[in-house]
């Protein structure tokens, strides 16, 4: 097959069955390949079906300058479609983005503007927001595609991944275990699925630190999971009861991926792997997983690829686990 562009290669993506990894016949885990997008990540279907289904129905001109509060993923799948298409491109990041990130938007062409004041949660999502809107009643040819309300994020999966899997797969799975961040993800892929498969237990992951699902905040490190804010698209009430997982845990599941797989993948793979793996430790039954798997892992060889950061990451956890272990056993006396 010849495309037109190379936003044609954006989709039909391939399962993985992870049978190294998860070696005990009771379980099959599949795991669709986001990575393997042109663009390196799950962010180019929602970043395409926005600018795109904009420019037809002219929401978004030839001249528009498209500007979005992202330090990852989508602002790189936006850099690489609004090259494509001519358009202006800004991101709005912050201190934590890395600098693979930054030089990757710069080089397709895309600018930054760097946010330094921290929210009320401690994070700097809601300052890069305010500096979007800012920036929108500044300029009048600026258009923010605004990926936390935006209800062609989750039609881009509902109408992709979603798609493809009832096309893919031979049966159900029991399980479908996905990372929330901006929610698109997760009520696009379910909303098609239990369309044919009514049945499906979805069970949505969580950084721990998040607020997605009523937990307070707490310091969390790595991208592309969980937020500092509820997201307009985010639904509870159509998912399941979420998994935390931490940034050691998604770190130690990243290189179990590498190791038994050959699957070089970012933090939020690996926290749906660990998921999966706390599932799999507590069912007594044969089961059937589904699961996404976001993002490459050359933009987190500073963060999970590196042992040092790894190591702060295990002090973390370990201190975390030692004070709940304290608290529970406190419980229990009184």
């Amino acid at each position: 097959m010849i495309f037109q562009n190379v936003l044609d290669g954006i989709g039909k993506t391939p399962i993985v069955k992870l049978s190294r990894l998860f070696s005990d016949s009771r379980f099959e885990v599949l795991a669709k390949l986001e990575m393997a997008n042109p663009g390196g990540s799950i962010k180019d279907r929602p970043a395409k079906y926005i600018i795109e289904r904009g420019l037809a129905d002219g929401s978004i001109g030839p001249k528009s300058h498209i500007i979005e509060s992202s330090s990852g993923n989508f602002a790189i799948a936006l850099a690489m479609i609004c090259r494509v298409h001519k358009l202006r491109f800004t991101a709005v990041v912050d201190p934590k983005m890395s600098p693979a990130n930054r030089r990757i938007i710069e080089c397709y062409g895309g600018n930054i503007e760097l946010v330094t004041e921290k929210d009320r949660q401690g994070g700097y999502l809601e300052t890069r927001i305010e500096r979007v809107k800012s920036m929108l009643r500044e300029q009048p040819d600026a258009i923010w595609p605004n990926q936390y309300a935006n209800e062609r994020n989750w039609q881009s999966h509902y109408y992709g991944e979603g798609e493809e899997l009832l096309r893919d797969l031979d049966c159900p799975p029991d399980y479908l275990v996905l990372g929330v961040s901006t929610s698109g993800t997760v009520h696009g892929i379910t909303r098609r699925l239990r369309e044919s498969w009514p049945g499906l237990k979805v069970v949505p992951v969580d950084a721990f630190g998040s607020i997605l699902f009523g937990t307070p905040p707490a310091v969390r490190e790595l991208p592309g999971l969980g937020a500092s804010r509820v997201p307009e698209l985010l639904k509870r009430d159509e998912l399941g009861e979420a998994i935390h997982v931490d940034d050691y845990e998604s770190a130690v599941a990243c290189r179990q991926l590498v190791k038994y797989e050959g699957i070089f993948a970012g933090g939020s793979s690996g926290s749906v792997i660990a998921a999966i793996q706390r599932i799999c430790a507590s069912l007594m039954k044969p089961a059937r997983f589904l699961t996404i798997l976001p993002d490459r892992g050359e933009r987190y060889l500073d963060t999970v690829y590196n042992d040092q950061w790894v190591a702060r990451m295990k002090e973390r956890h370990l201190a975390r686990t030692l004070k709940t272990f304290t608290e529970t056993t406190l419980e229990q006396k009184v």
